[in-house]
């Protein structure tokens, strides 16, 4: 894999992973989703709510950008590199929404770090 296409899909991964972080935001935002007046308001709170949207948004992006990492890439180089997601994810809900950060979900992050390493290094 070159470094173009690993720059590809650094970038990919980085925009599925702020679409999380944005969508995290937008619920975080609305409280609670299923309210007493049924399910219709609840999904026009959700379906407007700006960083919702703006996951969505990402998401759109990062799936575009995906299908040309997957033109480039083996499927079974490029999926396995998803996992780069879960340590950016890890680490910015620790920042952003206070979230714990265990030994243990620690531990997992450098099993993933030696595991993307060994995926990504040349034959």
């Amino acid at each position: 894999m070159n470094l173009a296409s690993f720059g590809l899909i650094v970038v990919g991964v980085l925009l599925n992973a702020g679409a999380q972080l944005f969508i995290k935001a937008g619920t975080n935002a609305l409280g609670t989703l299923l309210s007493p007046e049924g399910i219709l308001p609840s999904v026009l709170r959700v379906a407007t709510q700006p960083f919702i949207l703006g996951g969505l948004f990402l998401y759109v992006v990062s799936v575009g950008i995906w299908i040309v990492v997957l033109s480039k890439v083996p499927v079974s180089i490029a999926y396995p590199m998803l996992s780069i997601g879960y340590i950016v994810s890890a680490f910015a809900g620790y920042l952003l929404f206070g979230e714990s950060l265990t030994i243990m979900k620690l531990a997992g992050i450098g099993v993933i770090i030696v595991g993307v390493y060994m995926l990504a290094r040349p034959a």
